[in-house]
């Protein structure tokens, strides 16, 4: 059979003829001997043939070679011919029959999307078996709109007639992000012979009478106004009929009980006006409105286009998110348990009103948003709801039937809306479900509208005005009918002590078998007392034992009741639960003589034990307290090593160590921050008293491991052993302990020492001296003096060196050597540094304006190491620059060349720093350490001060190698030169010949007092 190809005579259609033997269902070509297709173009009446013979004979004087050559040649020319007329194959068939009420066709639809307003398809295969090609125009040219495709048989003797229909609005399968909010789905459908579809009116659906006529296969193009087509059903029209008129009926009756309720809620606000009314009904009218948009109510009584319902689909979700909200907040009352609440909800309104005005530009965004805060405000509200509920809220215990249908309804719109459930009962059931949501919330708002109404109104009497104020206090009621000796009580108590109900329900007597034995005797003495006196009150506190063993504390309060014959018929009170608070002191009596880290007794309850067992040991002797002193070595460079964290870390694990060495007679207590005290009783040998000192000495020195590291710690430990011939205090005691201990650690540490008389002068001076060194410069006692320096070419004086003398209420005029070591270790020499730099730089201002000179005068003021160490060194000598007019350069500090060099780097860096501030360095004792010279030019020194051993040597007429090499050096780096100790003029003048610029000592004056220095140059005296 030759294949022809033809154009249709309609313009806008192409039909392409391929028969093919033994068609398959699936439109793939079977064998055959011809091949032909149908082409042509729109409006266009060009016939062309084209034939393929496969017969011998078809051209006789064709060669073999040619025969090939032109087979091949149409072949190839076909195909191309046919891809480019449209890449699509045959679609598959859809049997329909007349029993069949609906099929749901949206599975086997095939989507295209063309790039022109132009697709061709291939039909499905007809009763011949024939595939055509046709093509379909989309209604407005140059569009590239979607495409489905689809093919109908109808294999009856009968003409089938059918409703196609696509709904708008589908919540099944509609997503969360960017959710289709619906839309006209299709726009034309075009058959492939038969009768034209026909459009049908209907606002919520694109709905298409099908005709197929008998024994006909009709191949359906339908052009899309969306890119999505959520459904496709082929409905038999009376079916259809019924379907629409069940589901109006339906959602008639949900909108109505959704009308009834709002408004029945409304009412209850305008009777009742609490704030939860407003809120439940503000619920229930934003239900309403969702459910008449999602129903089509809405549009049926105000037509609106398909992009206004959209935005107002958008907006009545997020109007259901924040209602939902508000009602959570105001029915769980949220504001009275944390301001938090208050403020995460006033922005999550704000956020959620925000979407109703972004639901104007872009509704699917503000619907998705609007969807994920609904499940976020389901589960948050549900975790609220369960955790004031498991605190006794009976509001919150109340709400969780609904809480709980809504956290239900929110998972099966979730499984819906990701089409997870796609029945079409499910969306109009989710509707029903949301309404009997706000019909359960509006029952649980009205059992707060109506319960309790006599209370409401105050109409109680005296005596439930007492019940009630009982209840509210969450007192237990105790009541002893003494005639009977029956005792009644609430029972929350059985209930604390896990009781069964009725054990407490007795004569007065059984309760003594629950009651502590300590307090037995009260409870029994008090009732008694009451009985006898027929007056007073009790108030009485006593524990009662639980099931378990546990006591609990309660504290009962009652009066007796008196009869007509004056005798005491009942004893009638309340019980409270004091456990918490009994406990709450025990704890405070406990904290109040123990250490909050290690729990050991701090230094009161340690002198209150020491004392009683000094009392012990007077009166018979056998028992003789020894006081042992554990100090931890170094404890401070640990702290600074690994942290204050793990320092306490590891006192409690010392703690624990020493305390597993002593016996139950012992005591051990923590006095301060790493010093221990121990109490011995058990042993009263010196030699086994020292043995087991040594014990305490190696359990601290074994390694402590903390992060993966060993840190070895020494004890210095002093012991005090009682003399049973000295009537000795234990304050003293202690004291004593405490000064072998010092003794130890002066040693070098790791040591255990025994308290001698003798060591009392030794550890008393230095912290006497460090005691009254705390209060020096408030008393005045501190006093600064200056020793000239002498410049050698003219003997003027070229400046001072500024000495710090301590003038000792008892002990005199001390020395710096006598007070700084002490100084410095216990960090006190920072605040003697920054008084004298400050007096110093005072002073240094008034010589310069006396004494007008160039280069001007200078001071110099000595550094400590701790000082230099210290960034507030940096703040003291601006500060004092600031205050002080002098001239850049004339104050000047001076650090000795091994302070210098403990930590080069960082003392470079901050000499720099000082000099860039205005203040000269000088290096003191020059030539005493072992630095190396090439450190030297790093430091910025203007100054050099030779050591005083050196000026020395020169009194035996020699003129040392070493000075001269100094000087040189000095000079060769641009320094100058002052050398220590000249006692005499001989000095001088050698040290000038040597090229020496400045020299001080006894030669030129001894250290003098402020007032003197100012008389030395021409400056006014400071005022008395």
């Amino acid at each position: 059979m030759p294949g022809d190809i033809s154009a249709s005579p309609a313009c806008g259609k192409i039909i392409f003829s391929l028969p093919v033997s033994k068609m398959t269902s699936s439109s793939k070509l079977g064998r055959s001997s011809r091949w032909g297709w149908r082409v042509g173009s729109p409006c266009v009446g060009l016939a062309a043939r084209v034939r393929l013979k496969n017969e011998p004979g078809a051209y006789p004087h064709e060669s073999s070679a040619l025969r090939v050559i032109r087979v091949l040649t149409l072949i190839l020319g076909s195909l191309w011919l046919a891809l480019a007329a449209s890449p699509a194959g045959a679609v598959e068939a859809v049997r329909v029959t007349l029993d069949e009420a609906a099929v749901d066709l949206t599975p086997v639809v095939e989507h295209y999307k063309s790039e022109s307003d132009l697709i061709q398809i291939s039909t499905a295969p007809g009763p011949d078996g024939i595939v055509r090609r046709i093509a379909v125009k989309a209604r407005e040219g140059g569009t590239r709109p979607d495409w489905i495709v689809f093919a109908l048989t109808n294999d009856t003797d009968e003409q089938i007639d059918r409703l196609l229909v696509a709904p708008h609005y589908r919540l099944v399968g509609s997503g969360v992000i960017w959710p289709d909010l619906g839309s006209s789905r299709i726009a034309a459908i075009t058959a492939s012979q038969g009768i034209r579809p026909e459009r049908e009116d209907s606002p919520d659906a694109d709905i298409f009478t099908v005709t197929l006529d008998p024994g006909t296969t009709v191949t359906f193009v339908a052009e899309l106004n969306t890119s999505n087509l959520p459904q496709l059903y082929l409905w038999e029209p009376e079916a259809y009929k019924h379907k629409v008129n069940g589901l109006t009926l339906y959602k008639g009756i949900i909108i109505g009980i959704a009308g009834l309720l709002a408004l029945f809620l409304t009412v209850v606000f305008v009777v009742k006006g609490a704030v939860i009314f407003p809120a439940a009904a503000a619920l229930a009218w934003a239900v309403l409105a969702y459910a008449c948009i999602d129903f089509g109510f809405f549009q049926q009584i105000f037509p609106i286009a398909a992009a206004t319902e959209r935005i107002y689909r958008a907006a009545a979700e997020a109007v259901l998110a924040a209602t939902l909200l508000v009602f959570l907040f105001a029915y769980l009352n949220l504001s009275r348990w944390h301001v938090r609440y208050s403020h995460v909800t006033l922005f999550w309104l704000f956020f959620l009103g925000a979407l109703v005005g972004l639901a104007v530009f872009d509704a699917p965004i503000a619907a998705g948003v609007a969807r994920i805060s609904i499940a976020a405000i389901a589960a948050v509200g549900f975790a609220l709801v369960v955790h004031l509920a498991s605190h006794g809220y009976d509001r919150a215990v109340m709400l969780i039937p609904a809480w709980l249908l809504l956290l239900v309804w929110v998972a099966a719109t979730s499984f819906t809306v990701l089409g997870e459930l796609s029945r079409d009962l499910v969306p109009p059931a989710l509707i029903g479900g949301l309404v009997l949501i706000v019909l359960l919330i509006g029952f649980t708002v009205m059992q707060h509208a109506f319960a309790g109404g006599a209370l409401a109104q105050g109409l109680v009497s005296d005596s439930e005005r007492k019940a009630l104020a009982i209840a509210g206090s969450g007192d237990i009621v105790f009541d002893w009918d003494v005639s009977a000796d029956r005792i009644y009580v609430s029972n929350e108590v059985e209930q604390l002590l896990s009781l069964r109900r009725g054990s407490l329900e007795g004569p007065a007597s059984a309760w003594l078998d629950i009651i502590h034995p300590f307090d037995a005797d009260r409870y029994r003495a008090t009732l008694d007392a009451v009985l006898e006196q027929r007056r007073g009150r009790i108030a009485l506190d006593f524990r009662l034992r639980a099931a378990n063993g546990q006591y609990f504390w309660f504290n009962l309060k009652a009066r007796p009741v008196v009869g007509s014959d004056n005798e005491v018929i009942r004893v009638v009170g309340t019980l409270s639960d004091v456990t918490e608070h009994r406990n709450a002191e025990e704890r405070l009596l406990h904290d109040a003589v123990h250490d909050n880290l290690t729990g050991l007794p701090n230094r009161e309850l340690f002198h209150d034990r020491l004392n009683g067992a000094l009392v012990l040991s007077r009166r018979g002797g056998a028992i003789r307290p020894t006081v042992i002193v554990v100090d931890i070595d170094r404890f401070k460079a640990v702290n600074d090593s690994v942290g204050l964290s793990a320092g306490d870390a590891i006192l409690l694990t010392l703690s624990r160590r020493l305390g597993r060495l002593l016996r139950p007679q012992d005591s051990l207590a923590r006095i301060t921050g790493d010093e221990l005290a121990l109490i011995l009783i058990s042993e009263r040998e010196p030699d086994r008293i020292i043995a087991f000192a040594d014990m305490i000495r190696r359990a601290v020195t074994t390694p402590v491991t903390f992060a993966e590291r060993e840190i070895f710690l020494t004890a210095s430990i002093g012991i005090a052993l009682h003399d049973s011939q000295d009537d000795v205090k234990g304050e003293e005691m202690l004291r004593n302990a405490e000064i072998a201990m010092i003794h130890a650690k002066r040693q070098g540490g790791d040591r255990i020492e025994v308290f001698r008389p003798g060591m009392r002068g030794q550890g008393t001076d230095k912290l006497a001296i460090e005691s009254d060194l705390r209060r020096a410069l408030e008393r005045g006692e501190m006093k600064v003096y200056f020793q000239p320096i002498v410049r050698l070419g003219d003997r003027t004086i070229a400046g001072f060196e500024t000495l710090l003398r301590w003038d000792h209420p008892r002990q005199g005029r001390l020395m710096p050597h006598d007070f700084i070591p002490i100084a410095e270790e216990s960090g006190l020499i920072a605040e003697l540094g920054a008084f004298a730099l400050e007096r110093t730089a005072r002073e240094l201002s008034v010589w310069q304006r006396a004494l007008e000179v160039h280069p001007p005068i200078f001071a110099s003021v000595n550094i400590s190491s701790r000082q230099l160490l210290r960034h507030d060194l940096l703040h003291d000598v601006k500060t004092v620059l600031a205050r002080t007019p002098v001239e850049p350069g004339s104050l000047k500090l001076e650090l000795t060349e091994s302070l210098v060099m403990e930590n080069p780097e960082y003392a470079a860096q901050m000499m720099s720093r000082i000099r860039d501030l205005g203040a000269g360095l000088s290096l003191d004792d020059f030539g005493t350490g072992y630095s190396a010279l090439s450190y030297l030019q790093r430091f910025p020194f203007d100054t050099i001060k030779i050591d005083q051993s050196f000026v020395r040597q020169l009194g035996n007429g020699s003129r040392p190698v070493i000075l001269r090499a100094i000087i040189s050096l000095a000079h060769d780096l641009g320094m100058e030169v002052v050398a220590e100790g000249a006692e005499n003029e001989s000095d001088a003048v050698e040290l000038a010949q040597l090229g020496c610029e400045y020299a001080q000592g006894f030669a030129f004056g001894e250290p003098m007092t402020a007032h003197d220095a100012r008389r030395l140059v021409g400056a006014a005296p400071e005022a008395a």
